[in-house]
C-alpha cells in the first residue's frame, strides 16, 4: 500500500486515529495491548511518518546542519561521524556543508540552513562571521562549535574543542628539548582560533627558551595542502635550513610530507616533522618518526551530538565549554 496514513491504520484496527497518534507519536496514554497492535499494523502497511507535516506542526524539520571548514579532512569527518552516530537514532538527520575556509562561503551557507530552519546548526567556523552566528542563535536555532571558537562572541556559546594553546606549547617544547633551535613554521590563519592560539603556545615556548622566531622560517597559510607545500619550498631552498618542521594542521603537514619527498629529504634523518593532527598517509610509511598530536575527532563528534541532544530538548543550562587535552606520540 502506497501513502499509508494514519486513518488507515486506524481503519484496519477498527479505532480512532487520536489513539493511532498517541501511539505513534508516543504521546498519551493507550495499553500495551492497543499500542503492540498499532506498532505491527503500522509495520505491515509499511507506514512512513509524513515529515513536512510532522515538522509542521511542532515547528521542527528534524534536521541539523554541519558546517566545516573542509569536508575532505579526515579529522573534520570523524566529527562529523560522531555528530551523527550520536544523533541520528533520535530520528534527527543532516545537511553536510563546506566553508572552505572562506569566510563569505560560510555566511551563505548558514543564512541558507537558517533559511531551511534547521533544528540546530554545529559549526567549525572560518572566522568572521559573528553577528550571522549571533542573529541565527537570537531566532531560538542553537549553535554548537566544534574545533574552533569565536573571536568576539557577545553570548556564551557551547564549544567542544581541544587546548590549543597548551598542546602547540608543549609540541614546540618537545622538539626545543631535543635541541632542535632552527624550526620551520608552518601555521593556519590568524582569522581562527585554531591559528592563533597554537601560533601563541609555539612563541611561548620559544621564549621560555629564550629564543625569538625567525620570520624566514614562519608560513602563514589557510589549512590548506599546497600550504604545507609551499612552506617546505620556501624552507628547504634556503641556506639556513631548518632542523625540524612544525605544521599546526594535519592537512598543512600532508602537504609538507609530500614535497619533501618530491626534494628528495628523508625522515627524521634529513628533518624532523610533528604534525598537529594525525597525518594518515604516514602510516604507510615505514618507520616515518614523525611526532605528531594524537587528536580525538570522533570523541569530540559524540561530546557534541550529547549537547545538541540537550538543546534539542530545550535546556536552560549555562553554556558548554570544554577543551580536550591531545598527548603527542611517534610513528
Amino acid at each position: 500500500m502506497n501513502n499509508v496514513t494514519i486513518k488507515d491504520i486506524a481503519n484496519e484496527l477498527g479505532v480512532s486515529t487520536a489513539t493511532v497518534s498517541r501511539v505513534l507519536n508516543n504521546n498519551g496514554y493507550a495499553s500495551s495491548e492497543i499500542r503492540e497492535k498499532v506498532l505491527s499494523t503500522a509495520k505491515k502497511l509499511n507506514y512512513r511518518p509524513n515529515a513536512l507535516a510532522r515538522s509542521l506542526k511542532k515547528h521542527q524539520t528534524y534536521t541539523i546542519g554541519v558546517v566545516i571548514p573542509d569536508i575532505s579532512n579526515p579529522y573534520f569527518m570523524k566529527i562529523s561521524k560522531g555528530i551523527e552516530d550520536t544523533v541520528n537514532p533520535h530520528g534527527y538527520h543532516f545537511i553536510f556543508a563546506s566553508g572552505e575556509e572562506n569566510a563569505i562561503k560560510e555566511k551563505e551557507v548558514l543564512n541558507i540552513l537558517f533559511e531551511k530552519r534547521v533544528d540546530a546548526i554545529v559549526l567549525a567556523t572560518s572566522g568572521q562571521n559573528e553577528k550571522t552566528i549571533e542573529k541565527i542563535i537570537s531566532s531560538g536555532i542553537p549553535i554548537i562549535l566544534v574545533d574552533r571558537e569565536l573571536k568576539d562572541n557577545q553570548q556564551p556559546i557551547d564549544y567542544i574543542g581541544e587546548d590549543n594553546f597548551k598542546t602547540a606549547y608543549e609540541l614546540t617544547n618537545y622538539l626545543l628539548e631535543q635541541g632542535h633551535t632552527r624550526l620551520g613554521i608552518v601555521n593556519g590563519s590568524f582569522q581562527v582560533s585554531t591559528g592563533y592560539e597554537r601560533f601563541s603556545g609555539f612563541k611561548m615556548a620559544m621564549e621560555e627558551h629564550g629564543l625569538q622566531e625567525n620570520p624566514d622560517l614562519i608560513y602563514y597559510g589557510n589549512f590548506h595542502q599546497s600550504d604545507g607545500e609551499n612552506a617546505a619550498k620556501q624552507f628547504f631552498n634556503r641556506q639556513d635550513k631548518p632542523t625540524a618542521v612544525i605544521s599546526f594542521n594535519n592537512t598543512m603537514s600532508f602537504g609538507v610530507l609530500l614535497q619533501l619527498t618530491k626534494m628528495g629529504y628523508t625522515l627524521p634523518n634529513d628533518v624532523v616533522l610533528a604534525s598537529f593532527g594525525e597525518i594518515e598517509a604516514a602510516q604507510i610509511l615505514k618507520s616515518p618518526g614523525i611526532i605528531y598530536v594524537n587528536q580525538s575527532p570522533y570523541k569530540m563528534g559524540v561530546r557534541v551530538g550529547e549537547i545538541l541532544l540537550r538543546r534539542l530538548l530545550n535546556a536552560k543550562e549555562e553554556a558548554v565549554i570544554e577543551k580536550f587535552m591531545p598527548e603527542i606520540l611517534i610513528y
